[in-house]
């Protein structure tokens, strides 16, 4: 399914599906940078004088790259930026393309989309002196970057707020064309710090992208004081680096260093002795940003509020090759397309959720909501929280869709219909029952029989009528905002035949029961367009027990199927990819991804589509 020869413009799809390229397209960015001698802010442009072989290159990688935007309706990427990528792989066209997908990629799957560097915690990290680029540069003009190891106190801060900090950085420093042309020179500095300051995992990541996806031409890596646990057996050393990266390393004592950069080039600090001082290059950076729009926010920016990560790509499947390829791999094969899914760490981070107050707010300890899609519930008098384990969710061309969410618990009800009635909501649909094999599932958040009123919070819910049928059932129910006294009307949809962790036995009975309630989520926004002034709608609320298994699968079919209907094609693998990075872990079971295969396939079977 994704072979070598599509490989990179299938990256580039899902990366920039993920991503707007808009604001990184035209943006001419200054860079500022603070001398040693007088301490004043120069500002140069980044206009490159390239030579005739330079700017062939640069318009034929901005010919592949902008083949994509234009097919997608964003803006083009500006020469500028073209420049950067390709000036760190000297001008090898295919090269600096791979590494243009291996930055982006390398950010979204630390999470590192949206950077706010002066708030709290990366704006400390930022001044901690921890991470930061000398005021001079080597002889031959290379830019000197200085990691810190002694300020690292893993127990104190997580890995996710030094990379942001570290690309933050990187970023701001190889906006010089003079940096770009030169080069990088690294030290990781390890003098003075001990075992507790030193994580594998956060070393190996910081000297690994250096190499292979930053937009950097990396000249040497010193690592300088290394204690003795690190020197030896020097196997360190080699769990840490890639084999293209050793050759470019080079362990050296505190005293040596000054052999190979010159005295001057060093600062006072060095070995963690001092922290950076009032003046030094990372305040005064933040200084300059005050009100300003960051540029790594533009380069790596969220979609906007327009435009649905799902939408058709390069690499769908019309029905017959669906089947073909079903019955190519076979079971093991699709298997192992979800197990290669899973694989992938979420590409973002649950600060929110797994904040103390926030703690019992989650169904389960191990299921989150990602800080960039999680729904925000609005804020009232005597609060201290607006979390609510539900997140966003795009359709298929349409921007926040579904709000995927747990089963609520009985001290969440209010929650829950406080996210209901602030979302609009129309239409929500339930997939499991509130008990399943003798265990808790979900609470009964809703009056239950015909008649029925319950109140949660300041929103009282009336149950107006009960239409059982042998699948599901339907529930009309009216809400009452007792404190501005409004009503609204919804349907509430409880799927009963889908086992928890399985799959339903009748693909063809889910797909009719997700037609009808299409249907209705349909005829509840034409009824509401005039009263709340919609247009694609509100999001339609998805729940099963933890929010997950059955609520991903379901949307799944649904985005895939909307697409489907729309240009005859489909794409599982990207749906789902894409689904995880909006609600984490989307789609539980290998069982689950398949029947995502097979409910289609079945369901073409059965209108005669094959």
């Amino acid at each position: 399914m994704h072979n070598r020869e599509s490989r990179v413009s299938q990256s580039l799809e899902q990366l920039t599906l993920r991503v707007v390229l808009k604001g990184l397209m035209d943006l001419d960015w200054p860079f500022v940078r603070i001398t040693e001698s007088t301490r004043q802010t120069r500002t140069w442009g980044m206009a490159a004088c390239l030579s005739a072989e330079e700017e062939q290159a640069t318009k034929q990688f901005l010919e592949e790259i902008n083949k994509w935007t234009t097919q997608h309706g964003v803006s083009p990427l500006s020469w500028n930026v073209a420049v950067k990528f390709l000036m760190a792989r000297k001008f090898d066209v295919l090269r600096a393309i791979e590494l243009f997908h291996s930055y982006r990629e390398t950010r979204l799957k630390e999470g590192i989309i949206k950077l706010q560097p002066q708030e709290e915690p990366l704006r400390s990290e930022l001044l901690s002196g921890k991470f930061t680029v000398l005021d001079a540069r080597d002889p031959a003009g290379a830019s000197i970057a200085l990691y810190t190891a002694k300020l690292h106190h893993p127990n104190k801060l997580g890995n996710h707020v030094v990379l942001q900090a570290l690309f933050y950085l990187l970023d701001r420093a190889v906006e010089s064309y003079e940096t770009q042309r030169n080069g990088l020179v690294f030290i990781y500095d390890m003098a003075g710090s001990s075992y507790t300051n030193f994580e594998l995992d956060l070393s190996k990541k910081i000297l690994n992208l250096l190499k292979g996806a930053f937009p950097a031409r990396l000249k040497k890596v010193f690592i300088v004081g290394a204690p003795v646990w690190f020197r030896v057996p020097y196997n360190l050393l080699s769990l840490l680096l890639k084999e293209k990266l050793r050759e470019r390393v080079q362990m050296v004592k505190m005293a040596d260093l000054r052999q190979h950069l010159p005295q001057d080039c060093l600062p006072q600090h060095l070995g963690g002795l001092l922290v950076l001082d009032a003046c030094g290059w990372n305040r005064q950076l933040l200084a300059g940003q005050n009100g300003c729009v960051d540029p790594v926010d533009e380069l790596v920016g969220l979609p906007p509020r327009n435009v649905s990560i799902h939408t058709p790509g390069s690499d769908a499947m019309n029905l017959a090759e669906l089947a073909a390829h079903v019955a190519r791999v076979q079971r093991v094969g699709i298997y192992q397309e979800y197990k290669d899914i899973r694989k992938e760490m979420p590409s973002g981070t649950f600060h929110c959720a797994m904040t103390p107050v926030n703690q019992e707010r989650n169904r389960y300890g191990d299921v989150l909501c990602l800080d960039q899609s999680r729904v925000h519930l609005k804020p009232r008098m005597g609060e201290i929280s607006d979390y609510i384990n539900a997140s966003f969710i795009d359709g298929y061309k349409q921007k926040n869709a579904y709000i995927g969410t747990q089963g609520p618990l009985e001290k969440t009800y209010s929650h829950f219909w406080r996210m209901v009635w602030e979302q609009n909501v129309l239409v929500m649909v339930m997939t499991t029952r509130t008990e399943e094999g003798g265990r808790h599932k979900c609470g009964q958040y809703w009056p239950p029989e015909e008649g029925g009123q319950e109140v949660y919070g300041h929103i009282a819910v009336v149950n107006q009528r009960v239409d059982r049928h042998s699948h599901y059932n339907q529930t009309t129910l009216e809400l009452h905002n007792t404190e501005n006294c409004e009503q609204r009307q919804v349907t509430h949809f409880q799927y009963l035949s889908w086992p928890d962790y399985g799959v339903p036995t009748s693909a063809v009975t889910l797909i009719d029961f997700l037609g009808t309630v299409k249907r209705q989520q349909r005829a509840a926004v034409k009824a509401a367009q005039s009263r709340w002034n919609l247009s694609e709608g509100p999001p339609m609320v998805v729940h099963c027990s933890a929010g997950i298994g059955r609520t991903g699968t379901l949307c799944a079919l649904d985005i895939c199927l909307s697409q489907l209907q729309d240009v005859g094609t489909l794409n599982i693998w990207q749906t789902v990819h894409h689904m995880r990075t909006q609600r984490a872990y989307s789609i539980q079971t290998a069982e689950q991804y398949y029947f995502c295969y097979s409910a289609i396939l079945e369901h073409a079977r059965g209108r005669d589509l094959l």
